[in-house]
Protein backbone atom coordinates (compact mmCIF):
# COMPACT_ATOMS: atom_id res chain seq x y z
CA UNK A 1 0.00 0.00 0.00
CA UNK A 2 1.64 3.32 -1.17
CA UNK A 3 2.28 5.42 1.69
CA UNK A 4 1.14 8.93 2.36
CA UNK A 5 2.81 12.12 4.02
CA UNK A 6 0.31 14.61 6.15
CA UNK A 7 1.78 17.91 7.33
CA UNK A 8 -0.34 18.26 10.49
CA UNK A 9 0.13 22.34 11.46
CA UNK A 10 -0.34 22.93 14.76
CA UNK A 11 0.58 26.84 16.19
CA UNK A 12 -0.88 27.87 19.04
CA UNK A 13 -2.27 26.37 22.42
CA UNK A 14 -5.70 25.53 20.99
CA UNK A 15 -4.25 23.73 18.41
CA UNK A 16 -2.43 20.77 20.47
CA UNK A 17 -5.73 19.75 21.84
CA UNK A 18 -7.19 19.42 18.27
CA UNK A 19 -4.06 17.57 16.54
CA UNK A 20 -3.27 15.18 19.49
CA UNK A 21 -5.94 12.82 18.78
CA UNK A 22 -5.78 12.69 15.34
CA UNK A 23 -1.97 11.90 15.49
CA UNK A 24 -2.93 9.15 18.47
CA UNK A 25 -5.29 7.93 15.64
CA UNK A 26 -2.36 7.61 12.80
CA UNK A 27 -0.22 5.86 14.90
CA UNK A 28 -2.29 3.51 15.93
CA UNK A 29 -3.43 3.04 11.73
CA UNK A 30 0.14 2.84 11.47
CA UNK A 31 0.05 -0.15 13.62
CA UNK A 32 -2.21 -1.99 11.86
CA UNK A 33 -0.81 -1.54 8.26
CA UNK A 34 -2.15 2.04 7.49
CA UNK A 35 -0.78 4.34 4.54
CA UNK A 36 -1.02 7.30 6.31
CA UNK A 37 2.22 8.90 7.61
CA UNK A 38 2.40 12.45 9.32
CA UNK A 39 5.08 15.42 9.61
CA UNK A 40 3.96 17.56 13.14
CA UNK A 41 5.05 20.86 11.98
CA UNK A 42 4.76 23.53 14.88
CA UNK A 43 4.51 27.21 13.72
CA UNK A 44 6.36 28.36 16.75
CA UNK A 45 3.36 30.71 16.80
CA UNK A 46 2.74 29.97 20.72
CA UNK A 47 6.50 29.74 21.96
CA UNK A 48 6.56 29.72 25.60
CA UNK A 49 6.96 26.81 28.28
CA UNK A 50 3.36 27.38 29.74
CA UNK A 51 1.43 28.29 26.60
CA UNK A 52 3.03 25.09 25.02
CA UNK A 53 5.70 22.75 25.86
CA UNK A 54 3.68 20.91 29.08
CA UNK A 55 1.08 20.61 26.78
CA UNK A 56 2.72 18.51 24.21
CA UNK A 57 3.96 16.91 27.45
CA UNK A 58 0.42 16.26 29.23
CA UNK A 59 -1.24 15.06 25.73
CA UNK A 60 1.41 12.39 24.74
CA UNK A 61 2.15 15.12 21.64
CA UNK A 62 5.53 13.87 19.78
CA UNK A 63 8.04 16.60 19.26
CA UNK A 64 7.64 18.59 16.54
CA UNK A 65 9.27 17.23 13.13
CA UNK A 66 9.61 20.94 11.92
CA UNK A 67 9.47 24.12 14.01
CA UNK A 68 9.13 26.98 11.88
CA UNK A 69 9.87 29.40 15.13
CA UNK A 70 8.00 32.34 14.17
CA UNK A 71 7.76 33.72 17.86
CA UNK A 72 6.21 37.08 18.75
CA UNK A 73 4.87 39.90 16.35
CA UNK A 74 1.55 41.58 14.94
CA UNK A 75 -0.84 39.62 12.63
CA UNK A 76 1.06 40.64 9.64
CA UNK A 77 4.64 39.16 10.97
CA UNK A 78 3.50 36.33 11.92
CA UNK A 79 1.34 35.27 8.89
CA UNK A 80 4.38 36.64 6.77
CA UNK A 81 6.96 34.52 8.71
CA UNK A 82 4.80 31.36 8.85
CA UNK A 83 4.05 31.31 5.29
CA UNK A 84 7.90 32.15 4.02
CA UNK A 85 9.01 29.12 6.47
CA UNK A 86 6.40 26.78 5.37
CA UNK A 87 6.62 27.30 1.85
CA UNK A 88 10.76 26.63 2.65
CA UNK A 89 9.76 23.32 3.94
CA UNK A 90 7.66 22.27 0.98
CA UNK A 91 9.66 23.55 -1.70
CA UNK A 92 12.61 20.72 -0.44
CA UNK A 93 10.42 18.41 1.08
CA UNK A 94 6.52 18.12 -0.43
CA UNK A 95 3.39 16.82 1.50
CA UNK A 96 0.82 14.71 0.05
CA UNK A 97 -1.94 16.80 1.80
CA UNK A 98 -1.96 19.40 4.72
CA UNK A 99 -4.45 19.10 7.56
CA UNK A 100 -4.85 22.58 9.66
CA UNK A 101 -6.88 22.76 12.73
CA UNK A 102 -8.86 25.46 13.89
CA UNK A 103 -8.59 28.97 13.57
CA UNK A 104 -5.04 30.76 14.73
CA UNK A 105 -3.12 32.96 12.47
CA UNK A 106 -0.94 29.07 11.52
CA UNK A 107 -4.16 27.65 10.22
CA UNK A 108 -4.62 30.36 7.73
CA UNK A 109 -0.88 31.02 6.80
CA UNK A 110 -0.58 27.34 6.33
CA UNK A 111 -3.38 26.56 4.43
CA UNK A 112 -2.72 30.07 2.09
CA UNK A 113 0.93 28.31 1.22
CA UNK A 114 0.00 24.89 0.35
CA UNK A 115 -2.90 25.50 -1.71
CA UNK A 116 -0.65 28.17 -3.71
CA UNK A 117 1.90 25.06 -4.37
CA UNK A 118 -0.99 22.45 -5.35
CA UNK A 119 -1.01 20.33 -2.12
CA UNK A 120 -4.64 18.92 -1.06
CA UNK A 121 -6.07 21.14 2.45
CA UNK A 122 -8.12 19.55 4.95
CA UNK A 123 -9.51 21.49 7.45
CA UNK A 124 -10.37 20.62 11.16
CA UNK A 125 -13.62 22.42 12.61
CA UNK A 126 -14.47 23.49 9.36
CA UNK A 127 -17.60 25.68 9.02
CA UNK A 128 -18.13 27.47 12.16
CA UNK A 129 -18.72 30.96 12.07
CA UNK A 130 -19.37 33.67 14.63
CA UNK A 131 -20.29 36.37 12.29
CA UNK A 132 -17.48 38.86 14.22
CA UNK A 133 -15.85 40.38 10.94
CA UNK A 134 -13.66 42.03 13.79
CA UNK A 135 -12.25 39.27 15.59
CA UNK A 136 -8.88 38.20 13.97
CA UNK A 137 -10.10 34.40 14.45
CA UNK A 138 -13.10 34.69 12.15
CA UNK A 139 -10.35 36.36 8.99
CA UNK A 140 -8.81 33.12 9.45
CA UNK A 141 -11.62 30.50 9.25
CA UNK A 142 -13.50 32.46 6.28
CA UNK A 143 -10.03 32.76 4.39
CA UNK A 144 -9.16 29.18 5.05
CA UNK A 145 -12.50 27.55 4.10
CA UNK A 146 -12.77 29.45 0.99
CA UNK A 147 -9.47 27.40 -0.11
CA UNK A 148 -9.84 24.21 1.78
CA UNK A 149 -10.71 20.86 -0.48
CA UNK A 150 -11.88 18.74 2.32
CA UNK A 151 -13.63 19.78 5.57
CA UNK A 152 -14.05 18.20 8.94
CA UNK A 153 -16.56 19.45 11.08
CA UNK A 154 -18.04 19.76 14.16
CA UNK A 155 -21.81 20.34 14.11
CA UNK A 156 -24.93 20.63 11.84
CA UNK A 157 -24.49 24.20 12.14
CA UNK A 158 -20.95 24.11 10.43
CA UNK A 159 -22.35 21.76 7.93
CA UNK A 160 -25.26 24.48 7.01
CA UNK A 161 -22.57 27.20 6.96
CA UNK A 162 -20.50 25.56 4.35
CA UNK A 163 -23.32 24.24 1.74
CA UNK A 164 -24.54 27.94 2.41
CA UNK A 165 -20.85 28.35 0.70
CA UNK A 166 -21.45 26.32 -2.17
CA UNK A 167 -19.02 23.41 -0.95
CA UNK A 168 -20.16 20.12 -2.56
CA UNK A 169 -21.60 17.85 0.06
CA UNK A 170 -19.30 14.95 -0.50
CA UNK A 171 -16.59 17.99 0.44
CA UNK A 172 -17.98 18.04 3.80
CA UNK A 173 -17.61 15.22 6.66
CA UNK A 174 -19.38 15.77 9.64
CA UNK A 175 -17.13 14.07 12.38
CA UNK A 176 -17.20 15.69 15.71
CA UNK A 177 -14.92 17.37 18.00
CA UNK A 178 -11.19 16.73 18.02
CA UNK A 179 -10.81 18.89 21.50
CA UNK A 180 -13.23 15.96 22.87
CA UNK A 181 -11.78 12.97 22.29
CA UNK A 182 -8.63 15.06 24.14
CA UNK A 183 -10.91 15.54 26.62
CA UNK A 184 -12.76 12.35 27.37
CA UNK A 185 -9.36 10.66 26.87
CA UNK A 186 -7.96 12.16 29.96
CA UNK A 187 -10.96 12.96 32.15
CA UNK A 188 -9.35 10.02 34.54
CA UNK A 189 -6.24 12.02 34.62
CA UNK A 190 -7.33 15.51 35.23
CA UNK A 191 -5.19 16.92 38.55
CA UNK A 192 -5.56 19.39 41.00
CA UNK A 193 -3.50 22.93 40.29
CA UNK A 194 -0.69 22.83 43.32
CA UNK A 195 -2.42 25.83 44.37
CA UNK A 196 -5.55 23.56 45.54
CA UNK A 197 -4.99 23.41 48.91
CA UNK A 198 -3.16 26.36 49.51
CA UNK A 199 -5.81 28.64 48.50
CA UNK A 200 -8.64 25.91 50.23
CA UNK A 201 -10.56 25.39 47.37
CA UNK A 202 -13.57 22.97 47.50
CA UNK A 203 -15.47 21.46 44.46
CA UNK A 204 -18.59 23.19 43.16
CA UNK A 205 -17.35 26.29 45.86
CA UNK A 206 -15.22 28.57 43.41
CA UNK A 207 -15.72 30.17 39.80
CA UNK A 208 -12.77 30.08 36.70
CA UNK A 209 -12.28 33.03 34.88
CA UNK A 210 -10.45 33.74 31.57
CA UNK A 211 -10.46 36.80 29.78
CA UNK A 212 -8.37 37.45 26.88
CA UNK A 213 -10.67 39.15 24.47
CA UNK A 214 -9.15 42.87 23.26
CA UNK A 215 -12.76 44.23 23.91
CA UNK A 216 -12.51 43.08 27.33
CA UNK A 217 -9.00 43.13 28.61
CA UNK A 218 -7.53 45.99 26.20
CA UNK A 219 -9.29 49.01 28.01
CA UNK A 220 -8.36 49.60 32.03
CA UNK A 221 -11.66 51.30 32.84
CA UNK A 222 -13.85 48.49 30.56
CA UNK A 223 -11.42 45.96 32.34
CA UNK A 224 -12.06 46.98 35.86
CA UNK A 225 -15.66 47.29 35.37
CA UNK A 226 -15.75 43.97 34.35
CA UNK A 227 -13.68 42.44 37.00
CA UNK A 228 -15.27 44.22 39.64
CA UNK A 229 -19.05 42.68 38.41
CA UNK A 230 -17.64 39.43 38.52
CA UNK A 231 -16.38 39.87 42.14
CA UNK A 232 -19.83 41.37 42.92
CA UNK A 233 -21.96 38.59 41.08
CA UNK A 234 -19.74 35.60 42.88
CA UNK A 235 -20.42 36.65 45.93
CA UNK A 236 -17.11 36.72 47.65
CA UNK A 237 -16.51 32.71 46.59
CA UNK A 238 -13.14 32.31 45.15
CA UNK A 239 -12.59 33.64 41.07
CA UNK A 240 -9.39 31.42 40.03
CA UNK A 241 -8.58 33.39 37.53
CA UNK A 242 -5.65 31.94 35.13
CA UNK A 243 -3.94 35.20 33.65
CA UNK A 244 -3.18 35.28 29.50
CA UNK A 245 -0.18 37.39 28.44
CA UNK A 246 -2.68 40.19 26.90
CA UNK A 247 -4.56 40.03 30.21
CA UNK A 248 -1.71 40.63 32.63
CA UNK A 249 -0.60 43.42 30.74
CA UNK A 250 -3.80 45.53 31.10
CA UNK A 251 -2.95 44.08 34.93
CA UNK A 252 0.77 45.24 35.40
CA UNK A 253 -0.70 48.98 33.88
CA UNK A 254 -2.55 49.31 37.03
CA UNK A 255 -6.01 47.34 36.70
CA UNK A 256 -7.32 46.75 40.51
CA UNK A 257 -8.04 43.33 41.18
CA UNK A 258 -11.12 42.45 43.94
CA UNK A 259 -9.85 40.43 46.50
CA UNK A 260 -11.56 37.12 45.12
CA UNK A 261 -10.20 36.75 42.52
CA UNK A 262 -6.98 34.38 42.82
CA UNK A 263 -4.77 35.51 39.87
CA UNK A 264 -2.77 32.38 38.50
CA UNK A 265 -0.31 31.19 35.74
CA UNK A 266 -2.15 29.88 32.58
CA UNK A 267 -2.46 26.01 33.60
CA UNK A 268 -1.98 23.20 31.53
CA UNK A 269 -4.12 21.20 30.19
CA UNK A 270 -4.81 18.59 32.83
CA UNK A 271 -5.14 21.09 35.43
CA UNK A 272 -6.84 23.21 33.80
CA UNK A 273 -9.37 21.02 33.39
CA UNK A 274 -9.71 19.66 36.85
CA UNK A 275 -10.86 23.40 38.02
CA UNK A 276 -13.25 23.63 35.00
CA UNK A 277 -14.95 20.02 35.91
CA UNK A 278 -14.58 21.26 39.60
CA UNK A 279 -15.76 24.94 39.64
CA UNK A 280 -19.42 25.94 40.08
CA UNK A 281 -19.13 27.59 36.86
CA UNK A 282 -16.99 29.17 34.47
CA UNK A 283 -17.03 32.56 33.10
CA UNK A 284 -15.30 32.95 29.87
CA UNK A 285 -15.01 35.20 26.71
CA UNK A 286 -12.67 32.08 24.97
CA UNK A 287 -14.90 29.54 22.30
CA UNK A 288 -13.21 26.30 23.49
CA UNK A 289 -13.99 26.49 27.11
CA UNK A 290 -17.32 26.90 26.12
CA UNK A 291 -17.45 22.95 24.23
CA UNK A 292 -15.58 21.41 27.30
CA UNK A 293 -17.64 22.75 30.08
CA UNK A 294 -20.72 21.24 27.79
CA UNK A 295 -19.67 18.13 27.42
CA UNK A 296 -18.67 17.89 31.62
CA UNK A 297 -21.93 19.87 32.25
CA UNK A 298 -20.62 22.57 33.63
CA UNK A 299 -22.67 25.67 33.77
CA UNK A 300 -20.75 28.35 31.57
CA UNK A 301 -21.05 32.08 31.05
CA UNK A 302 -19.73 33.67 27.47
CA UNK A 303 -18.71 37.35 27.87
CA UNK A 304 -18.76 38.00 24.14
CA UNK A 305 -22.07 39.38 21.62
CA UNK A 306 -21.86 36.38 19.43
CA UNK A 307 -19.93 32.67 19.30
CA UNK A 308 -18.59 30.70 16.73
CA UNK A 309 -20.36 27.56 18.67
CA UNK A 310 -23.78 28.03 19.04
CA UNK A 311 -24.85 24.66 19.83
CA UNK A 312 -23.14 25.12 23.28
CA UNK A 313 -25.90 27.63 23.62
CA UNK A 314 -29.01 26.01 22.22
CA UNK A 315 -27.54 22.35 23.29
CA UNK A 316 -25.10 23.02 25.72
CA UNK A 317 -24.33 24.62 29.28
CA UNK A 318 -23.38 27.65 28.09
CA UNK A 319 -24.98 31.38 27.60
CA UNK A 320 -23.91 34.02 25.79
CA UNK A 321 -23.76 37.41 28.37
CA UNK A 322 -22.36 39.87 25.67
CA UNK A 323 -19.72 42.46 26.99
CA UNK A 324 -21.43 44.33 29.32
CA UNK A 325 -20.47 43.61 32.98
CA UNK A 326 -24.17 44.23 33.91
CA UNK A 327 -25.23 41.01 32.69
CA UNK A 328 -23.23 39.33 34.87
CA UNK A 329 -25.53 39.53 37.89
CA UNK A 330 -28.27 38.33 36.89
CA UNK A 331 -26.85 35.24 35.46
CA UNK A 332 -24.97 34.37 38.39
CA UNK A 333 -28.23 35.06 40.60
CA UNK A 334 -29.64 32.31 38.33
CA UNK A 335 -27.22 30.28 38.85
CA UNK A 336 -27.42 30.70 42.83
CA UNK A 337 -31.05 29.98 42.42
CA UNK A 338 -30.17 26.46 41.35
CA UNK A 339 -31.87 28.06 37.51
CA UNK A 340 -29.56 27.15 35.54
CA UNK A 341 -30.32 24.81 32.51
CA UNK A 342 -29.08 21.15 32.80
CA UNK A 343 -27.82 20.71 28.76
CA UNK A 344 -27.05 18.06 26.74
CA UNK A 345 -24.01 16.44 24.39
CA UNK A 346 -24.07 17.80 20.81
CA UNK A 347 -24.10 14.68 18.60
CA UNK A 348 -20.87 13.09 17.48
CA UNK A 349 -19.21 14.63 20.61
CA UNK A 350 -18.07 11.01 21.51
CA UNK A 351 -14.67 10.62 21.50
CA UNK A 352 -14.28 8.98 18.28
CA UNK A 353 -13.76 12.00 15.95
CA UNK A 354 -10.34 11.46 15.50
CA UNK A 355 -11.19 8.02 13.85
CA UNK A 356 -13.56 9.40 11.87
CA UNK A 357 -10.61 11.71 10.11
CA UNK A 358 -8.32 9.02 9.79
CA UNK A 359 -10.95 6.94 8.14
CA UNK A 360 -11.80 9.88 5.55
CA UNK A 361 -8.44 10.97 5.08
CA UNK A 362 -7.58 6.95 3.56
CA UNK A 363 -10.17 6.80 1.69
CA UNK A 364 -9.35 10.90 0.60
CA UNK A 365 -5.86 10.12 -0.16
CA UNK A 366 -5.29 6.40 -1.06
CA UNK A 367 -7.76 5.95 -4.14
Amino acid sequence: MTKKLIDIIAGARPNFMKIAPIIHAIDARQTEGGPLRYRLVHTGQHYDEKMSGTFFRQLGIPNPNINLEVGSGTQAQQTGAIMIGYESLLLEHTADLCLVVGDVTSTMACSITAKKLNIPLAHVEAGIRSGDVTMPEEINRMVTDAITDYFFTTSEIANENLRGMGVAKDKIYFVGNTMIDTLLSNMARLTPPPFWDEFGLKSKKYFVLTLHRPANVDSNDAFARMLKAVAIGTRGEPVVFPVHPRTAKTIREGTAVPANLLLVDPQPYLEFNYLVKNARAVITDSGGITEETTVMGVPCMTLRNSTERPETVSIGTNDLLGVDPKALKPALDRLFAGQWKRGSIPPLWDGKTAARIVHALELILVK
